[in-house]
This record gives C-alpha cells, sequence and structure tokens, in this order.
C-alpha cells in the first residue's frame, strides 16, 4: 500500500515540526525515515498513523484520504488498517506469547476459531510457534520484539509503522533482528515505514531513504544514492564520513581537470559530472582514497599520518596534505604509523562534486 503526503504541517505551539511536507512511501517497499532527534521523522509517522493531528494537508494510503484538512477527514487510528511496532515491546506480562498475539483480535471480537488460526499462521511467520504457550516475560529481548510484530502482523495490516523498533536491543540482537525484518518484508511483500537514527539500519534495511532535516526532506533515494551521490552538503556529512573542500574545474583535453581551490594541486581528471560554473565542493568517502608509498612528492596526494585509529575490520587514518586534513580508511590489516609518508590518489568515478561552498 503506497502512502501519500501532500503538504503536510504539524506544529507544536510556536515549534513547527513538520514544514510543508510532501512525499510518497512505495508500496510494497521498506522506506526508511532517518535524520537526528526532533528532526521530524517520528511526527511524521505519527502523523500517518493518527496518532497525531496534522495542521494542515493531506494524507493517503492507497489513494484512499485518511486525513484532509480542506476536506475535514480525519480517519481515527483503528479505521486506516495499519499496524504498528513501537519501541518498547509493550507485551502483556500476565499472558502467553500466543495470548499477547491475538489480544487484538480478541478486543474486535473475532471468533475464537478464527483468532487461534491466525495467531497460529502469524507466529509461523515470525519464527515463534514453539515458544507459543510459553509466558512473554521469559522470552529474550529479540524474541519479546518479535511478539510485537506479530500482534502488528496478525490483523493483516495494510502497512506496517515501526518506530524505532530495534533500539533497545544490543548491538549483536540488533543487527539480527533487522535481517529478520527484511527477510520478513519480502515474505509478506508488505509496505513498511521505518524510523531510525541509525544510519547504518537505514543502510541496511532500506528500499529508500527520506533523509529529514528541520521537518523537510533533504533527500530521498536508494542508500546507494544518498551515500555516493548526495544532493547537498547536509546529507554527505550525516551519513557516514566525507572528506570536503573547494576545487577548481577545468576543462582539458575533453575531460574535466579537478584543481584544489586556489592552487595549481592536481587532484584527478576525467568524465566527471559537474554543478555549473567552474567552482564546487568536493566529496570524497575514506575508502575510496587509494593509499602508495610516497615517493618524493610525484606520486599522487603526499600526505603525512598523524594518526591511525583501529577499528577492526578498518583502520582510520588522519592525516595531513596540501589540501587539509584528510580521513582515509584501509583495511585492519595494514598497520601505519604516526609520521608515516604516504601518497593518496582518487579515481575519478570515486568523487562527487556538489555546488555548495565551505
Amino acid at each position: 500500500m503506497s502512502v501519500q503526503v501532500r503538504q503536510m504541517v504539524k506544529s507544536f505551539g510556536t515549534f513547527r515540526a513538520i514544514d510543508d511536507l510532501s512525499v510518497t512511501f512505495q508500496s510494497g517497499k521498506i522506506s526508511v525515515l532517518l535524520g537526528a532527534s526532533g528532526c521530524g521523522k517520528t511526527t511524521t509517522l505519527r502523523c500517518i498513523a493518527g496518532l497525531e493531528n496534522p495542521n494542515g494537508g493531506e494524507i493517503r494510503i492507497e489513494d484512499e484520504p485518511v486525513f484532509s484538512s480542506a476536506r475535514g477527514i480525519d480517519l481515527p487510528p483503528e479505521k486506516r488498517r495499519l499496524g504498528m511496532v513501537f519501541q518498547s515491546y509493550a507485551v502483556w506480562p500476565h499472558l502467553t506469547v500466543k495470548g499477547n498475539v491475538g489480544m487484538p483480535l480478541r478486543a474486535q471480537k473475532v471468533p475464537k476459531e478464527q483468532i487461534e488460526r491466525r495467531v497460529q499462521e502469524t507466529l509461523a511467520v515470525v519464527g515463534l510457534s514453539e515458544q507459543a504457550d510459553k509466558s512473554a516475560m521469559k522470552l529474550s529481548g529479540g524474541q519479546q520484539q518479535r511478539v510485537s510484530i506479530a500482534r502488528c502482523l496478525v490483523g493483516n495490516p495494510r502497512l506496517i509503522l515501526m518506530d524505532e523498533p530495534l533500539s533497545n536491543l544490543d548491538a549483536r540482537l540488533r543487527v539480527e533482528m533487522r535481517n529478520e525484518i527484511r527477510q520478513l518484508q519480502q515474505r509478506i511483500g508488505a509496505t513498511i515505514l521505518f524510523v531510525t537514527h541509525d544510519q547504518e539500519e537505514a543502510m541496511s534495511l532500506a528500499d529508500e531513504i527520506f533523509l529529514f532535516n528541520k521537518g523537510k526532506v533533504e533527500q530521498q533515494g536508494s542508500p546507494e544514492d544518498l551515500y555516493f551521490r548526495p544532493a547537498v552538503r547536509y546529507v554527505a556529512e550525516f551519513l557516514g564520513k566525507a572528506n570536503l573542500f573547494p576545487v577548481t574545474l577545468r576543462g582539458e583535453a575533453g575531460q574535466t581537470a579537478i584543481y584544489a581551490a586556489g592552487s595549481d594541486h592536481l587532484i584527478t581528471k576525467g568524465d566527471i559530472v559537474r554543478p555549473r560554473g567552474d567552482e564546487a565542493l568536493c566529496m570524497i568517502r575514506p575508502e575510496s582514497w587509494q593509499i602508495g608509498l610516497a615517493e618524493g612528492d610525484r606520486v599522487g596526494l603526499p600526505a603525512t599520518v598523524l594518526e591511525a585509529v583501529f577499528v577492526g575490520d578498518r583502520r582510520e587514518l588522519h592525516v595531513d596534505t596540501p589540501i587539509g586534513r584528510q580521513i582515509v580508511v584501509t583495511p585492519g590489516h595494514q598497520r601505519f604509523s604516526a609520521g608515516a609518508r604516504i601518497s593518496l590518489t582518487i579515481a575519478s568515478q570515486q568523487i562527487h562534486l556538489l555546488p555548495d561552498r565551505l
């Protein structure tokens, strides 16, 4: 089920949490609403769920209006045919696993035999069939979150909303659960809107990321698009680490040559997508630099290692270069000591140019 939000506004007093937001979340996909605290992502989710009332605009679920300020439409949450999974597991401690999962159906006065069948089917989907008769409080954190997901699924919602559902789990369980959510979505073909502030979680789960900032979406697209082809500086800096420095662009022999601004130091040249004008902000991801041994100052960009930080699978080098301090990522097994002299090279396709200025 697709979700269309048009010109939505939501204010809390003088604070505008959502500022004229217009986005479409695609049917059958995992759309991740990503951003820092207070950016508007959770408020957007709660407005779609009917837990918050926008001050203006329209929300449609599969082209059916569930909220419209102009037409006076505001369906209550229970009539929007959606399910929601919160940060808290919210399991009832006095009930078994199947008792927890069946609670929404009992509230709807669904016949007992139908409840039994649908609960069993849903527990099978989330891999909890063998835990059905156990107390929900005796399950692990990951299993309790699966109970809350099953409780959401048992009513066959056309849309699933998840508000930071993994934030209470430890690091290992978070990885396991996001893999399970991805596999679950692929099995049932659900439309999922997933709110998180965790970049790695967003990148690994999303079909499409919506990066929020100050009540607006700065950029939407695939994880690869936002990481390698950010539209603005905010996106480049929010997702991962980025080396940013001003450059001058020159046409040379049918190619675009990129020089450090205010110098004749050539960074690279090639068939490069360039913004208008002869100046731009160059973005290079730390892992895109290629490291070689320094041979005088003639090979690549000369650099001196200031600090080498070992983080397991990779080593982060902070280096000093003629274009300023850069961050370089190399495999963890490669050793570098402070003071080592290296050279850095970059392929033209590993560079992204932004119209921004420093």
